[in-house]
């Protein structure tokens, strides 16, 4: 065991530096998303490589046979609950889908994305300026971390912080934004 108080590596790095496909569609979800690096891209593949270890696992415990299988009912419950908790998978998924998670269903889920998909912010990356800059609270607490990961509970309760600026209603920032939401 290292030391407790070391920050440790979250994700892990393509094996391959250079190869084409790969950075093509890391540029697009970079843009698309507005991340600041490929960094949150890998961080993401590292919580879907995760959930889908696990899901492996419960296939094979199901076909260890019937002396696991209230194992197998209990840890498949656990896991598609709390993937649904997330708004990761629907309703009514199974352990199918779970193997099936890409990673923009991850990234759809952090809260920089929610805040712009909600017309809070113009783009990704104002999103990500409002969050870091503390004018976003997430049921009035405010959250300066824009990969944070928002439960489905926890969807409508996003808006501006009660003593930021943006709260007020004859702010320019927010005339501009209700501008571009009403194109």
């Amino acid at each position: 065991m290292g030391y407790p108080g070391k920050n440790h590596k979250q994700y892990a790095t393509p094996k391959r530096r250079f190869e084409k496909t790969r950075l093509e569609d890391e540029k697009r979800l970079v843009i698309e998303y507005g991340l600041r690096n490929k960094r949150e891209i890998w961080k993401a593949q590292s919580v879907i490589r995760k959930y889908r270890t696990a899901a492996r696992e419960l296939v094979a415990l199901k076909s260890a046979g019937a002396a696991h299988q209230e194992e197998f009912e209990k840890k498949r419950a656990q896991l598609v609950s709390h993937l649904q908790r997330y708004g990761i998978i629907g309703e009514g998924a199974d352990i199918d889908n779970v193997l099936a998670l890409k990673v923009e269903q991850q990234l759809d889920r952090r809260l920089q994305t929610m805040v712009c998909r909600k017309g809070l912010a113009r783009s990704p990356k104002q999103a990500r300026q409002f969050i870091t800059h503390g004018h976003i609270a997430v049921g009035g607490r405010r959250v300066t971390i824009p990969s944070y990961r928002v439960a489905k509970r926890e969807e409508a309760e996003i808006g501006y912080y009660g003593p930021s600026p943006l709260t007020n209603e004859v702010h320019p920032e927010r005339d501009r934004i209700a501008r571009v939401g009403v194109r």
